[in-house]
């Protein structure tokens, strides 16, 4: 009951209006960056937060999780309309969104992409009112020791996900985990990796290095590669279909429930969302030819995964620190810059806050929904605009921001510096998502690691023996071990004789 109370509460504190006009400001935002094939949700997210950083936390937060929605959800336009995902998450919808509208069916593809993504990010909105307290109040008991095991797991699985070669992301993520331990340590204030150097003794400055990552990476990276003219088919009517939503009741209930589990796993994503909710729909759908060619379940099935993911990745990252992807990595730095400290104890220093994200995601999806239905049509236009064009704001944009973070100008080499990296770096098909991941996580890793050994006076044994520790220790070596190609065959073998024996004994 207490719950309900305040969640009540959290909604009539934003209905009002200058929360509605962030709503659907941010969320349009979103929508055109989603609709800009090879920007991100983490750009996205980078940039605002430079831009937000003197408002006050609540309305900052709400128009960085709508952007964050829209974002996601404007990327299944050009998707469908140009067979070029908006944004990494909408590629799964590729497949059958292009196929709907080379049929003549442009609108209804788009109808049931707004659909899945409404529907998805609803039922994700249900998963973070109940899971988030309850995962906090399991949090709580958790100490120095769990928390290292928890940030370097979260390293280890983004490193091993993003990718096709695990080596890569964990490089990339090591190399996150590095830049973090760069500066004063956070204890006892020594100076480490500085060389001498008197701006590094504050660090690696959070924003400034992510707006480097994917903001002027990604300017880089668009710049040097040729893009053909983009041209828009003409669209049917958008307006969702009700026997669509009726048939495929069992494909969106299952792809909201992927979405949301793989949200929750550290730094998967949104994009192995679409993909796995996609593949999930295609062995138990009765249509399995369709897909690929025009399928409304497989449509529905990616789009409603990629969207349920974004609630259940910001649900680590309020109850145990832990981001789920790279975005909820951004606005969970976002929430540490305004005041907010994510963590087990959010519900015991500020319990309205994580219903207050609940209305927030809530009041994101409406407008994406509002959008989806109302604002097709001028929204295509923006399809058109060359990427050259958008590429130099986007620039003045990184600099501008990394600038007002602390009016210095070594943040804007910082700035200058990473993106260049990241982009040398992703040239040779090093993943950028394990990276920041290694970058926010790191500081809870260095922290929790030292804690624990002034706990037990420098006894590493507690990081192995303690229950929670064993298990997650067995996890993280089971992860690594499993992209180990020798040792994957041999836990396959294993596996297989372990089941043939089992069978054996069964018919005997």
């Amino acid at each position: 009951m207490q719950g309900l109370v305040a969640l009540g509460n959290s909604f009539a504190s934003f209905l009002s209006f200058w929360p509605i006009v962030y709503t659907l400001g941010a969320t349009l935002v979103g929508v055109l960056v989603g609709c800009m094939p090879g920007l991100s949700a983490t750009l996205c997210i980078a940039l605002l937060t430079t831009l937000t950083i003197k408002m006050p936390p609540g309305e900052a937060i709400l128009i960085l999780i709508c952007a964050y929605v829209g974002t996601i959800y404007g990327g299944s336009r050009t998707a469908i309309l140009l067979n070029i995902p908006g944004t990494a998450a909408n590629a799964a919808a590729c497949l059958d969104g292009y196929a709907l509208a080379r049929k003549g069916q442009a609108g209804r593809a788009m109808g049931i992409a707004t659909t899945g993504s409404v529907v998805g990010s609803l039922f994700g909105v249900v998963c973070l009112a109940l899971l988030t307290p309850a995962l906090g109040e399991v949090a709580l008991s958790f100490g120095a020791f769990e928390f290292f095991w928890l940030a370097l797991f979260g390293v280890m699985m983004s490193g091993s996900i993003a990718g096709s070669d695990p080596l890569k992301g964990w490089i990339m993520g090591l190399l996150g985990l590095f830049a973090t331990l760069i500066g004063q340590d956070g204890i006892h204030a020594h100076d480490r990796f500085t060389f001498g150097w008197s701006e590094l003794a504050g660090g690696v400055t959070l924003i400034p290095a992510l707006v480097g990552a994917f903001g002027f990476c990604e300017v880089l990276t668009v710049l040097s590669e040729p893009v053909g003219k983009a041209t828009v088919n003409a669209v049917d009517s958008v307006l969702p279909r009700i026997r669509d939503v009726l048939r495929y009741w069992r494909t969106i209930l299952r792809s909201g429930v992927i979405g949301v589990y793989i949200g929750i796993l550290p730094g998967v994503g949104e994009d192995m969302a679409a993909w796995s909710s996609y593949a999930a729909a295609r062995r138990a759908s009765r249509e399995k030819e369709q897909f690929g060619k025009g399928s409304v379940e497989g449509l529905m099935a990616a789009e409603t995964g990629d969207n349920a993911s974004i609630p259940g990745g910001i649900i680590p990252a309020l109850a145990l620190a832990i981001p789920g992807s790279a975005p909820s990595a951004v606005l969970m730095a976002a929430m540490i810059i305004h005041g907010v400290q994510p963590g087990p104890m959010l519900m015991v220093n500020q319990p309205q806050f994580v219903y207050d994200v609940v209305a927030m995601t809530t009041l994101a999806t409406l407008g994406m929904l509002f959008y989806g239905l109302f604002l097709v049509r001028p929204l295509l236009a923006v399809i058109l605009i060359p990427r050259s064009y958008v590429m130099p704001v986007i620039y003045v944009l990184c600099v501008v921001g990394s600038f007002a973070i602390a009016s210095r100008v070594f943040d804007v080499w910082l700035m200058a510096f990473v993106g260049v990296a990241m982009f040398l770096l992703r040239r040779q098909n090093y993943p950028v998502p394990p990276f920041v991941l290694g970058l926010v996580l790191g500081d809870i890793l260095d922290k929790s690691l030292r804690r624990g050994l002034q706990i037990s006076n420098g006894d590493l044994t507690p990081f192995f023996t303690r229950p929670v520790c064993a298990l997650l220790f067995a996890v993280t070596l089971f992860t690594v071990l499993m992209y180990i190609p020798a040792c994957n065959r041999a836990m396959r073998a294993g596996w297989s004789a372990l089941g043939k024996a089992t069978w054996g004994r069964i018919r005997a």
